[in-house]
């Protein structure tokens, strides 16, 4: 369930404490937060933010287009760490059949062979 229109996007008090003091300074350095369900307001617009994603935090800078959106969309939980062995090893014989199979149709064009009209040798 969303929030309602009426209470406006929820933002961490702490969040906007951290912003807020931030604003006078020429050089400023990300703001270190855990809380990722916090709404990204125009406020946040062009600070860096340290996010945590459960281990350790991703730096992100704030831009026009990720207003309305939360910070923990930026900052991803998960790490994919490839497919099995199986399935490497299936890919790499489907690449090798498909370079034995372009072969072959060269080495048919040298050879003066025509290929069928309306078979998947004919180039496009």
């Amino acid at each position: 369930m969303s929030r309602s229109v009426w209470r406006g996007p929820f933002v961490d008090p702490s969040l906007i404490k951290k912003v807020e003091k931030q604003k006078g300074k020429s050089n400023t350095s990300p703001i270190k937060t855990w809380s990722r369900k916090s709404t990204i307001i125009p406020e946040f617009v062009g600070y860096s933010f340290l996010i945590h994603n459960g281990k350790k935090f991703i730096p992100i800078k704030i831009s026009e287009e990720m207003v309305g959106h939360k910070l923990g969309e930026f900052s991803p939980t998960r790490q994919f760490s490839g497919h099995t062995p199986a399935d490497k090893k299936a890919a790499q014989e489907a690449a090798a059949t498909t370079v034995v199979r372009a072969d072959s149709s060269k080495t048919q064009e040298k050879a003066g062979v025509k290929p069928k009209v309306g078979s998947n040798d004919t180039k496009k």
